[in-house]
């Protein structure tokens, strides 16, 4: 059998497997090779400091891919922020670049989406609750990526799981929608499947890749982590963010603890440049906060990208194959004798 569902063909991609957007980790090299293997790569249009740092990181994954009508996307994430950057800036490069999907996330896109449909560009956008991902629907976007509480990053205040995120979109949206949080193998493929969804996004398991560009000590954390390996920080800020637990999150927790709500008084700990230093210099797993998924108990090995896909798609094919020799009919077993 071959995995196939209006996601592959809304988005034009062989395998129903989209990368997320990530800080300091989504750049050309990875998001090129997701595309490669059939999947949807995702560059992260807001590690770029500038929007023709943007334009020249897009032409390089142009560059990288092995045919030019192989499709990418850009994630687009609006911050809640008092300095917000000039994200007309950024989707004037979008736009021009011609990137045929983009991934939206963040607070209310709906002046973005306008933009990115009136050009002719697919929009997926990330929510956590079924709330935001039926505003979305109404704006316009294409594909609903629906991001349950076990995610990296910000799962939102509502510590809902996929579990029962997924059906309860399934029963809400009309339009496609994907599941994301807490995903690496293709058994849970199989699952978000079942469960109403039409693929998966995928974010801390493609970290663990050849390809992504972050040190070998990120990546053997993320290898000896385990499901009891991530925290939350920012609670107290209604920003939560699922972080790899070590002694910088736990001081984020601390601090927080003496002074909730005030974000001066954990800056200097959660500011973006201390983990691109470790992500990108120093490999140190425990001098940063950086965003990381509980997936990480899944996590035992770094292949490639097209490996990791590969491997993904089949076992979740042979999941569902073999599924009705695993369920059989009422009565089909014997009844256990008594001994008296």
């Amino acid at each position: 059998m071959v995995l196939h569902t209006r996601v592959c063909d809304i988005l034009n991609i062989t395998h129903p497997v989209v990368q997320g957007g990530m800080h300091f980790v989504a750049y050309s090299s990875l998001s090129a090779a997701v595309s490669n293997a059939g999947g949807l790569g995702i560059i992260t249009a807001l590690t770029q400091p500038s929007p023709e740092h943007l334009r020249a990181e897009i032409q390089k994954l142009k560059a990288l891919l092995r045919t030019p009508n192989v499709p990418f996307g850009v994630n687009m994430t609006l911050l809640p922020t008092l300095a917000p950057p000039n994200y007309d800036a950024y989707l004037d490069v979008i736009i021009e670049e011609r990137v045929p999907v983009v991934e939206t996330a963040g607070r209310n896109p709906s002046a973005i989406i306008k933009r990115l449909k009136s050009a002719g560009i697919t929009v997926i956008h990330k929510c956590v609750n079924i709330k935001h991902a039926l505003t979305a629907e109404r704006l316009g976007v294409d594909i609903i990526a629906m991001d349950g509480f076990e995610c990296a990053g910000h799962p939102g205040d509502d510590d809902i799981p996929n579990m029962i995120l997924l059906p309860r979109a399934k029963e809400a949206l009309k339009i496609p929608f994907i599941a994301s949080g807490g995903i690496g193998t293709g058994s849970q493929l199989a699952a978000c499947l079942a469960l109403g969804a039409e693929g998966i996004n995928m974010g801390t398991r493609f970290m663990a890749t050849r390809e992504a560009p972050i040190h070998d000590g990120i990546k053997s954390a993320l290898v000896s982590g385990t499901e009891l390996s991530t925290t939350h920080v920012m609670k107290s800020l209604k920003n939560t963010e699922r972080v790899y637990k070590n002694s910088a999150s736990k001081q984020v927790q601390e601090l927080e603890a003496k002074h909730p709500g005030d974000i001066n008084a954990i800056r200097h700990l959660v500011r973006g440049e201390n983990y691109r230093r470790s992500f990108q210099e120093t490999g140190n797993a425990d001098d940063s906060v950086w965003s990381a998924g509980m997936v990480m108990g899944l996590i035992h090995d770094v292949p490639t990208v097209a490996v990791l896909i590969e491997r993904i798609v089949a076992d979740a094919e042979n999941v569902i194959q073999a599924l009705p020799t695993r369920v059989v009919a009422s009565g089909a077993y014997p009844t256990p004798t008594s001994k008296l």
